[in-house]
């Protein structure tokens, strides 16, 4: 099973098209074009009745305190958590590909809506969901796509995974307005095969500036 993009190679940055978030040029940041990526995929297992697409950061930190400070960077050693980018499920194998921005054009404040797609894929809620709760302006419920935008300060470049699950059951048993957590549990005992691509992406112009 293989997983593929046009839109970067596998491990390399991600080009900042494709992400919530860019640098201002004057050392913060702001929001950015949060385009879907081109995904291909190819060699799925037989009996695949439909795909599962989760993408997350694992490097997001686990306490806000030091998050966007401009007298501090965010510490490499502060423990990290996942958080969720993306959740799709109920994904046709055909065609085997997802056209890039098919599911994100834009950063949209309070979120786009779900979970509901113009085809019979399912977006689940990402976690700007949990990030902008109680923020005046861009509280609400995210569905779908919506791409990296880490700390302007973190001291840590963060690595985005997509991975494909192709499962053998045509409707995922989640139902209503689900998660990246409820996914990944429905998914036991599910799953046929798997494949990964990742990224990494940085908003701290300290590494950026050392990045060759």
């Amino acid at each position: 099973m293989k997983l593929w993009s046009q839109s970067w190679a596998n491990g390399d940055p991600i080009p900042a098209q494709y992400a919530a978030g860019k640098t201002n040029g004057q050392g913060q940041a702001m929001f950015s074009d949060n385009i879907s990526p081109h995904l291909a995929w190819s060699d799925l297992p037989v009996g695949s009745r439909s795909l599962v697409l989760i993408c997350h950061d694992f490097d997001v930190p686990s306490c806000r305190g030091d998050v966007n400070q401009t007298d501090r960077e965010v510490p490499a050693d502060l423990a990290r958590t996942d958080f969720f980018h993306w959740v799709l499920v109920d994904l046709p194998a055909l065609p085997g590909e997802l056209p890039e921005g098919a599911f994100s054009r834009g950063f949209v404040a309070r979120g786009k809506p779900g979970p509901g797609t113009a085809g019979s894929a399912r977006q689940g809620l990402n976690d700007y969901t949990r990030w902008f709760a109680g923020d005046r302006d861009l509280a609400g419920q995210y569905f779908g796509y919506d791409g990296p935008f880490p700390p302007w300060n973190d001291s840590l470049t963060h690595h985005y995974v997509f991975t494909l699950y192709a499962v053998m059951v045509p409707r995922l048993a989640v139902e209503g307005v689900f998660t990246g957590e409820q996914v990944r549990a429905a998914l036991a005992g599910q799953v046929l095969g798997e494949a990964t691509l990742s990224g990494t992406y940085t908003l701290n112009q300290r590494l950026l500036q050392a990045d060759p």
